[in-house]
């Protein structure tokens, strides 16, 4: 047995330019021979793997655990296409790039304390009608498959127009009432922004049509 098969907190780690959020769902599809064969292995074994959030080429040391849901379908060339579902949020101790006798990369990880529960449900349901009225903006139709009183910020945070490196922060808050009010804020920002460039765009539309305009009226 090697050292590192030892160490309860050695994953298997499957580095991604994603974040994936606890609770999440995910499917994939793996056609690298390294990680056909870390995904064989876990299936195997009945055991979750690591995804690491990549950003500009660059590894990062938080990520989120995963389990294998479901094993859709291997491909004749053996390609798989697999479901996954988030468990918990990581950090990266150390990565253990060559593993022996393993195509694939692993890493000791520590898992921080993470307090999801309802946060704040005030504060919550103003998030989500903040969400509802930046997809009424951009003509996006979204079901949260949740009654709004059952949300919580992992559930809509890839919802809210949130950049890569945006969603990494989030993933590295730790409290309920940080991520929301995390998403708050850059709802408070880009709502302002995409509400004028509607305005924008029927300035735009407007300009060159005939108009039906009421003519100013002196004073006598």
């Amino acid at each position: 047995m090697t050292t590192f098969a030892r160490m309860t907190n050695f994953i298997p780690v499957f580095p991604l330019g994603i974040v994936v959020y606890p609770g999440e769902k995910v499917n994939l599809h793996i056609f690298e021979p390294r990680y056909k064969q870390l995904i064989t292995e876990c299936l195997a074994e009945a055991k979750p793997f690591g995804i690491p959030t990549v950003i500009d080429n660059r590894l990062n040391e938080m990520g989120t655990l995963v389990k294998i849901t479901e094993l859709v379908k291997v491909h004749d060339n053996g390609e798989m296409d697999i479901r996954t579902q988030g468990l918990r949020v990581f950090r990266m101790l150390e990565l253990i790039k060559t593993v022996p006798d393993k195509l694939f990369s692993g890493a000791i990880v520590n898992y921080p304390d993470n307090i999801e529960g309802p946060g704040k449900r005030e504060l919550m349901q103003k998030v989500v009608n903040a969400i509802r009225e930046l997809h009424r903006l951009l003509d996006i139709e979204k079901d949260f498959q949740k009654p709004d009183e059952e949300l919580a910020s992992y559930d809509i945070a890839h919802h809210a127009g949130l950049s890569l490196e945006q969603e990494y922060e989030l993933l590295g808050l730790l409290r309920e009432e940080q991520r929301q009010e995390y998403i708050k804020r850059h709802l408070g920002k880009v709502l302002p922004i995409i509400a004028e460039m509607e305005t924008l765009k029927e300035r735009v539309k407007l300009n060159g049509h005939f108009k039906n305009l009421s003519s100013f009226k002196f004073e006598d």
